[in-house]
């Protein structure tokens, strides 16, 4: 039963974090004070009246993945942490884990946002989160209460819908355009190629939005390909904004789309980016980044003089800014989870050059409570217009919960994978371990639209092959160990990667080539030198000739006409009953 809005409103005053930031001294942080925060100041009546602090604004979104409309989007429920630094630690904690860690109750509207518990009846009560008019309405009232905010955009937000892929990314373009971004950084947008995307640069964004990235050079002369960083004013406050794009963008996604180009985490080359804004006068230096949050902690604590990152990529919905230490000061570091769930807002007190304090939001966007921008409705109108038989055309019906994120598998990734197997009539199938996707509510119809939220890429291709039984180990323990290798540089991608036929046992915490043991095919040990049929998507190789991963799926859905539940085949986890980043249903499947 759906709440009313005076029930829904009640229920929007969330938990505070309140701290003291002492930092180290620094040109930028001396006798910096965090002000009393919390995750969304509303209080009823107004859940979006949040208090103006200080005098510069930055307001920041990242990892929409194209949704322009309101969407349902489900938080893992296993988002596994390793080492010292990763375990129990943010953002590695997931359901009940988090809410206690940051005092939310349960049921309520932001435990409905930031963790998985309960979801498909809290979906009903709070409705969908996100989309690009509500969105706009949002950013439209901050920026009339913060003269002079900056709008970043952390990426990921041309690839991820069907109209996205159909417009070659036109439709996103013009939507940041219409929300008034002020400036962007990187990932996904590299895989519509260099010249789609110097097209949109060089035309669509020039003087109107700036794209930096000071960590992607040329391969043959070494020079920056974007601009490093842009120094923009706000009231008085000189405040710079360095780029870094997503690291492993030409490891992770084909490299053909970026052939000529280096990206890579280059510390030497930020720190004297930032050494080099400070020098032209900045008060504030910002790090726009794609990096995950994972990385930029670590960065944060070996890079000097950058008051804040306003990261993205690993799509982690974190309630505060972290604060993490280094030589010289402290850095606040910040992520804003994914579909346009989220709006970050960070207040800053800067006098006499130095920043005072802090005051820092993580608002969640819920399209029900928002009244939709007329202008930002009417272009979503525009664009859909076009595709909208095609996009509602109904595949089957569903009655599951069906999502994707999590560290090993998802309900809609187990489609993926056994729609592979079926049609292709193979022995197993790999699905790559993208985080992006909505979620599809029981009772449901499951669309077009809905099959191209987990699948609209620019190189789609299924593939059939043959793999011996040493090469699938070998596969999962390099997959593994860009997952779960405890230093944070070396985790050069998205989450294990999901597969269909075979069973498996990981321990994360083994080092790499010891995580992955007992590998069953229909309950009969994989044998090393045995052939293997498999079916797989999303492959590197320029060349792109079979059928794209939608069709195969569609053929599947439509044969199925019902999904009346989904037996994910997750593997059995080994030494984790201490990890935070597992919700309890997974423990029974665990090993000591």
């Amino acid at each position: 039963m759906a709440l009313s809005r005076r029930e829904f409103l009640q229920m929007m005053i969330a938990a505070s974090a309140v701290g003291i930031w002492t930092p180290k001294n620094s040109a930028a942080a001396n006798g910096m004070i965090r002000a009393p925060g919390v995750i969304n100041a509303g209080l009823p009546g107004d859940v979006y009246d949040i208090p103006k602090f200080g005098n510069v604004s930055l307001l920041h979104f990242t990892d929409c993945h194209a949704q322009l409309a309101p969407t349902y989007y489900r938080e893992p429920d296993i988002h596994i942490g390793i080492g010292k630094l990763m375990k129990n630690e943010l953002p590695h904690l997931v359901g009940k884990h988090l809410l206690e860690r940051f005092n939310i109750p349960k049921r309520s509207n932001h435990a409905y946002a930031l963790s998985f518990l309960d979801f498909p009846e809290l979906a009903a009560r709070y409705g969908k989160t996100g989309g690009f008019a509500h969105l706009a309405t949002l950013v439209k009232r901050l920026r009339a209460e913060r003269p002079g905010a900056l709008l970043l955009d952390g990426g990921d937000t041309w690839q991820g819908s069907a109209t996205a892929l159909w417009t070659n990314a036109q439709d996103m373009v013009d939507a940041a355009l219409l929300l008034g971004v002020d400036v962007m950084t990187g990932h996904w947008e590299f895989t519509y190629g260099v010249e789609r995307l110097n097209e949109i640069l060089n035309n669509d964004f020039k003087d109107k939005i700036d794209f930096v990235a000071q960590n992607v050079v040329d391969l043959e002369f070494e020079d920056a390909v974007f601009n490093d960083a842009v120094i923009r004013e706000i009231n008085n406050t000189q405040v710079a904004i360095i780029g870094q794009a997503f690291p492993y963008t030409p490891i992770a996604n084909p490299r053909h789309f970026v052939e000529n180009w280096q990206f890579g985490i280059q510390e030497e080359r930020l720190q004297r980016c930032v050494d080099k804004v400070r020098g032209n006068g900045a008060k504030v230096v910002v790090l726009l980044s794609h990096n995950g949050m994972d990385i930029d902690l670590k960065l944060a604590n070996r890079v000097r003089g950058i008051d804040a990152i306003m990261g993205g990529h690993t799509h982690d919905a974190v309630p505060t800014a972290i604060e993490v230490s280094n030589a010289t000061g402290t850095t606040l570091v910040i992520n804003s989870g994914t579909s346009g769930k989220f709006l970050s807002v960070l207040d800053l007190d800067v006098r006499n050059g130095h920043i005072k304090g802090y005051k820092y939001h993580l608002v969640p966007v819920f399209s029900n409570l928002l009244k939709p921008d007329a202008q930002m409705a009417a272009h979503i109108e525009k664009v859909r217009s076009p595709y909208e038989k095609q996009l509602n055309e109904v595949l089957a019906v569903n009655e599951d919960i069906l999502y994707r994120r999590g560290t090993f598998t998802g309900t809609f990734d187990q489609i993926i994978v056994d729609a592979l197997m079926q049609t292709q009539d193979t022995q197993l199938a790999f699905s790559p371990g993208f985080r992006w996707g909505t979620t599809i509510l029981p009772g449901s119809p499951i669309t077009v639209e809905d099959l191209m939220s987990q699948t609209a890429i620019t190189y789609p291709a299924v593939r059939r092959t043959e793999m011996t039984g040493a090469q699938i180990k070998e596969a999962l323990e390099d997959i593994a160990d860009n997952r779960f290798n405890p230093d944070p540089y070396m985790q050069q991608g998205g989450d294990m990667v999901r597969i269909g036929g075979l069973n498996y046992t990981i321990d994360p915490n083994m080092p790499k080539g010891k995580r992955i043991t007992d590998m069953e095919l229909n309950g009969k040990a994989i044998n090393a030198g045995k052939r293997y049929v498999v079916s797989a998507w999303a492959g590197m190789d320029k060349d792109q000739n079979g059928k794209p991963i939608w069709d195969v799926v569609s053929e599947y859905l439509r044969n199925r006409k019902v999904v009346k539940s989904v037996n994910l085949n997750t593997p059995r986890l080994k030494n984790i009953a201490d990890n935070k980043g597992v919700a309890d249903h997974f423990q029974a499947n665990a090993r000591a």
